[in-house]
């Protein structure tokens, strides 16, 4: 068993041994011309007509194609219409919470404020029998009246910059109530002649 084990050591042992191997070409062998890449087989490159042709488009092709061609302007207005209401809709959202964290910690006595100007505004209502208008000026006239009584300092400023819209509002419907009043009902003298009156 010994020389089992000393045979089979040696050659095994020899397997873990790093060595170089250097090649020289013989002195008497004849010197032959060295190739270059290109001339390899390898990769050489067979001389032929090769030409590009596109496959012909199937019907499906042809019909998505045109289908995405008449879907491309929806397409870009639902992008346009996403892009211009993405920065709206986050703003919404962060008001709501916003609004759900004032909530949870309201102030002492904002529940009850907050219930003396719903209920105003209900009674309000109550008195819009009838007219369209009474249902629009009335409940936000009374909540805003007791809205004002809670909160003077919110409804002074509220009401100043109310009035400055209203007062812009009502500058510009001056405005246009005068030009219309001088393009329909000018005096008769002064009437411009159009080609057609001659």
């Amino acid at each position: 068993m010994f020389k089992v084990l000393q045979k089979s050591v040696g050659p095994a042992s020899l397997s873990l041994l790093t060595f170089r191997v250097y090649a020289a070409p013989k002195k008497d062998s004849p010197h032959k011309n060295s190739m270059k890449v290109d001339e390899l087989s390898l990769y050489s490159v067979p001389e032929g007509q090769s030409k590009y042709m596109e496959e012909p488009r199937t019907q499906l092709e042809e019909g998505i194609s045109q289908l995405r061609h008449h879907c491309e302007p929806y397409t870009n207005w639902c992008q346009e219409t996403y892009s211009q209401t993405k920065p709206k809709m986050q703003s919404l959202v962060q008001w709501g919470l916003d609004s759900y964290e004032y909530l949870q910690n309201a102030p002492p006595g904002f529940f009850p404020r907050l219930g003396v100007i719903g209920f105003a505004g209900f009674v309000g209502l109550l008195f819009t029998r009838g007219s369209k208008i009474k249902k629009l000026v009335y409940p936000p006239g009374f909540m805003g009246l007791a809205a004002s009584i809670y909160y003077p300092q919110q409804a002074i400023s509220f009401i100043q910059a109310s009035g400055e819209k209203l007062y812009d509002w009502g500058l510009r419907g001056y405005i246009v109530v005068e030009d219309l009043w001088k393009e329909n009902f000018q005096k008769p003298g002064n009437v411009k002649s159009s080609p057609g009156n001659k």
